[in-house]
């Protein structure tokens, strides 16, 4: 009979954030204004998730947890803002900086994704939405690394020659 390792909480807990950290700070970055924001809001929601680490059953229910850590966190932030905004009958002289070409950009990769056959789509959202290695991507769609190596290598060059996509990038 084989023996199975037992990890501390500690070590189950920060080889998760290890494996996990990346998609979760992009999940971060789209609920906060800045990186700085985004990390200082996965690390909230990181410690909260750590205290409950125990009570969290399955491990395929991890990463909803922390995701509603940080809404939760979000919005407790926003709320704390929104009660520190006084309106004034002066209205100050500031530029400011117009983010929406942000969603704008972000609507245009998805809609190229969107574009690419199955497999080549899958493939990509696996590899640069979700942080799985090629090695990972290979396993968990059962084909050869080979496959995945070239099945990427023609998705991204269709981004490449994709039309909005360059136009886009002509323009910013």
């Amino acid at each position: 009979m084989t023996g199975t390792v037992h990890r501390s909480r500690y070590e189950e807990f920060a080889a998760y954030v290890g494996d996990r950290g990346p998609a979760l700070l992009r999940m971060a970055r789209s609920l906060a204004n800045n990186s700085s924001d985004a990390e200082d809001l996965l690390q909230a929601a990181l410690i909260k998730t750590f205290f409950a680490w125990d009570r969290i059953a399955s491990p395929n229910a991890r990463d909803g947890y922390v995701r509603r850590a940080m809404v939760n966190t979000q919005i407790s932030e926003w709320r704390r803002q929104h009660l520190t905004v006084y309106p004034t009958g002066e209205i100050p002289d500031q530029r400011i900086d117009d983010p929406t070409w942000k969603t704008d950009l972000a609507d245009v990769v998805h809609r190229a994704i969107g574009r690419l056959p199955g497999r080549q789509r899958t493939m990509v959202v696996l590899r640069y939405y979700e942080d799985m290695t090629e090695a990972q991507i290979a396993d968990h769609l059962g084909v050869t690394l080979g496959t995945v190596k070239s099945t990427l290598s023609r998705a991204v060059s269709k981004l490449r020659q994709d039309a909005d996509l360059t136009i886009d990038r002509a323009t910013t």
